[in-house]
């Protein structure tokens, strides 16, 4: 539960140079409703274009400690990259990068200047191999993070279906020891994680990848650390697996959960795909595999984390609010209801994990609102699985041993 001794952190979010990304997206904004979530530290994000960084070096004061203030609150330099390259056959990877100060940015930022563009998008793409890229980053400083991103998505996931890798040492190869931790992404969540035996000694975080300011986007996942004021001590938290926990959304709640296909309308659990021998019941090609299906071909039954961290299983409270009113979580009847909460229990995580039940109701809140969120507390609300891009979908029904 959240108290004075932890700091809640999402570092990898985007700022409004990232394609399908909010145009609103500023240090203003971001800070304005990390506070309401609950959040204590940000990442910047897309550090690497040039009009964000500006916008960093000239908005945010250091305080020495690699921690970069808005006002009183501390973000700290990071941003993703996106490595498409052939290696045997088609390779493509999406790493976070947690970077100890401006100046080491700039560094960074010279570096890819050798290699391509970054003045397009807010996560640019370059055609490094992965372990070459996380051996120039080394060479650049030591204190660099670079965190697999989302490891489960299909596309772009260091174990996904279609980036080209089933193993971080297929990736890495000699560089594997510099990967300290993976990023669970919303397909995932630690448990799935536990089972994969090359992650036993890696740590697992979780950011959100937010593409907006919104509530029900930043922060929807993050990682809880000891409360802290510098970049070093986020580092050794990281590389000795010694933060306290996660915030992670069910996995059947992200894009890639289940099997499916978008177009066709079809989706199915693993034990289905393997009947259908991964093909399409509809236009009969091979179906899009989702995370579910490739944490069990990748599994090993040897697994034995020992060090396995708290996580707390929750939906953003939007989500929440919008299955008791029964309108959608962006509706002016939602909004009223989430700003009423706020304005009695300070923030987000706060009304999520700790206010009681007795408290809820003092507070007038609906008796079918309080009960939700203490299904959600307990990790209890019913969730749809997602597939092939869609989201999965929140529903009234309680959870059960298994969805299916």
């Amino acid at each position: 539960m959240k108290n004075q001794e932890e700091i809640f952190a999402d570092l990898h979010i985007h700022s409004r140079f990232s394609r399908a990304c909010s145009k609103n997206i500023n240090f203003e904004n971001l800070v304005k409703w990390a506070k309401i979530k609950g959040l204590g530290l940000l990442g910047t994000g897309d550090f690497t274009h040039p009009q964000w960084f500006n916008e960093i070096k000239e908005k945010l004061t250091a305080n020495g400690n690699g921690f970069y203030y808005y006002q009183d609150f501390p973000f700290i330099i990071t941003g993703e990259i996106s490595l498409i390259y052939t290696q045997g056959h088609g390779r493509r990877i999406h790493l976070v990068l947690l970077v100890p100060s401006i100046e080491i940015a700039e560094k960074i930022n010279s570096y890819f200047d050798t290699k391509g563009r970054r003045d397009y998008d807010g996560r640019p793409i370059f055609k490094i191999p992965g372990d070459e890229f996380v051996r120039e980053m080394m060479n650049i400083s030591k204190d660099i993070e670079v965190i697999p991103a989302h490891v489960w998505t299909p596309w772009f996931g260091v174990f996904g279906s279609m980036s080209g890798f089933d193993s971080l040492k297929e990736c890495f190869k000699d560089q594997v020891e510099n990967i300290h931790a993976i990023e669970t992404g919303i397909s995932s969540d630690p448990e799935m994680n536990w089972k994969i035996k090359e992650l036993e000694d890696k740590a697992i975080v979780s950011f959100s990848d937010a593409h907006s300011f919104w509530p029900f986007r930043l922060g929807r996942e993050a990682t809880i650390f000891r409360k802290c004021d510098s970049f070093n001590e986020i580092i050794r938290q990281i590389r000795e697996n010694d933060f306290i926990g996660t915030i992670e959304t069910d996995p059947a709640y992200g894009k890639y959960h289940f099997d499916g296909h978008r177009l066709c309308g079809f989706s199915c659990s693993p034990e289905k795909t393997k009947e259908l021998n991964e093909v399409c019941p509809v236009c009969k090609k091979s179906l899009i595999l989702g995370v579910d299906y490739r944490v069990g071909k990748l599994s090993s039954d040897d697994s034995n984390h020992k060090t396995r961290k708290k996580y707390y299983t929750l939906l953003p409270l939007h989500e929440i609010i919008s299955l008791e009113v029964g309108v959608s979580m962006q509706s002016k009847k939602v909004w009223e209801v989430y700003n009423s909460l706020i304005k009695e229990f300070k923030d987000e995580f706060n009304i999520l994990l700790n206010v009681s039940r007795e408290d809820l109701i003092k507070s007038s809140v609906n008796a079918k609102l309080v009960g939700l969120i203490m299904k959600n507390r307990s990790g209890n609300i019913r969730v749809k699985p997602g597939y092939d891009g869609v989201y999965g979908v929140a529903e009234m029904g309680e959870k059960q041993e298994t969805l299916f």
